[in-house]
């Protein structure tokens, strides 16, 4: 009887690891990530995951025609660099961080209202070793006040 009360903690525990990663992605997000924003007010969304050197990720996101926005990728200081890209829902290419040194950031106005395509990925390490990076990521949107 024991042993499965045993096996049961270490399967529960097992099974909270990923929600407990998350929710540290999170907290990296809300407080590191959100400050590079300024002077752009954040949307109040939080897109954060956990990412392995090699994985990439897709957001879907709608945008309004003539407002400024920012996006911001944020990712943990041990991953290797990001490349994000901005495609339409046609998957031309908008923006690519690759021909602008792996830029975090990039900011843009629409003329008319569409949904993107937020696509990154974290490069592999240069250095070679039997283990994978992993760290978090976030995608953070801000939108400009006009009234500045």
């Amino acid at each position: 009887m024991k042993r499965i009360y045993q096996t049961l903690i270490i399967l529960t525990i097992l099974a909270l690891i990923p929600f407990y990663g998350n929710a540290q992605c999170k907290s990296f997000a809300k407080k590191v990530c959100k400050l590079e924003l300024t002077p752009y007010i954040h949307d109040g969304n939080f897109n954060a995951a956990v990412l392995t050197e090699g994985e990439d990720a897709e957001l879907y996101k709608t945008f309004y025609a003539g407002q400024n926005y920012r996006i911001y990728i944020c990712g943990s200081d041990a991953l290797p660099d990001i490349e994000f890209q901005v495609l339409d829902v046609n998957r031309n290419v908008l923006y690519d961080n690759r021909k602008n040194d792996y830029s975090r950031l990039w900011d843009f106005k629409l003329q008319s209202s569409q949904q993107l395509i937020i696509s990154l990925r974290v490069k592999n390490s240069i250095e070679e070793t039997d283990e994978l990076i992993s760290g978090c990521v976030a995608i953070m949107f801000g939108i400009k006040d006009e009234t500045d």
